[in-house]
């Protein structure tokens, strides 16, 4: 007779990307929130996969993912940690009101690597009836701002600069490039189109920003959601407007916020 799985299993995948090779546009705190939110689930019961820089190619991105959601069953807890840079591309099948298709960005998006919110939709989608999964994204969900950011040279090293990649940075098409300054001028309107609850670093019109602390570098979110752990609140709901007594703040004008039913922004914390 086969064992039975054991159910209330605790599962997760924390990526981190630092370096985007092409992009000029690096960022310093991910891997630390990748490293951060490993540390924090597996104190919590979690048994957790990592993929770190150029480990996190799309492909690699999509198969650990694959892999995470379909292993949850009844009862189990998932959850997928993403920190890096965030953007987003002209929508290719009329599903997005705005015209964008957003998207987390893998180590390989300047050759073409790219994990789309359909991508993660369809990821999800797979999810097992009963299976808590939770998505908690430390990157821009931006689709508004038009103009490639860059700190003042001065204080680049330090400088909190948005964890936002504008598609001109690793388009080359120039009919996709002519779609963007198209896209570009609508209105975004937020979208929910995740099967998972969304904790996420921003609003659909705010960036995430990759910041400092004590000199060391963590995402703004990352660093005050682990913090807002500390206080052992007993629901997810709890947990983000702890939170949100820290975030936004005028070095970090970001507001953290929950997507998902109402029911599940009132899952007990695992």
């Amino acid at each position: 007779m086969c064992a039975m799985k054991k159910t209330g299993a605790k599962t997760a995948l924390c990526v981190g990307i630092n370096d985007y090779p092409g992009t000029g546009s690096d960022l310093s705190g991910c891997v630390n929130d990748a490293k951060d939110w490993k540390l924090a689930l597996q104190k919590r019961g979690f048994s957790v996969t990592t993929l770190i820089d150029k480990q996190a190619t799309a492909a690699a991105i999509r198969a650990a993912l694959t892999k995470l959601v379909r292993s949850g069953a009844k009862g189990d807890s998932v959850v997928f940690t993403f920190s890096g840079h965030g953007s987003w591309l002209p929508d290719d099948d009329g599903d997005d009101v705005d015209g964008r298709d957003e998207m987390i960005c893998p180590y390989d998006v300047y050759s073409g690597g790219t994990v789309m919110d359909d991508d993660l939709h369809e990821i999800f989608s797979l999810r097992e009836e009963g299976v808590r999964l939770v998505f908690l994204s430390d990157s821009c969900h931006s689709g508004t701002v038009s103009k490639f950011f860059a700190p003042p040279p001065s204080v680049a090293k330090n400088y909190p600069r948005p964890r936002f990649l504008h598609p001109r940075v690793f388009v080359r098409s120039k009919q996709v490039l002519k779609a963007i300054d198209r896209v570009a001028a609508l209105p975004k309107t937020p979208q929910a189109k995740f099967p998972a609850l969304l904790a996420a670093g921003c609003t659909d019109t705010e960036f995430s920003w990759d910041a400092h602390f004590g000199g060391r570098p963590n995402g703004a979110f990352t660093y005050f959601a682990l913090r807002a752990l500390a206080a052992k609140p007993k629901t997810f709901a709890s947990w983000m407007n702890l939170v949100r007594t820290k975030l936004p703040t005028s070095a970090h004008p970001q507001s953290p916020s929950l997507y998902g039913s109402a029911s599940s922004k009132q899952w007990r914390l695992p």
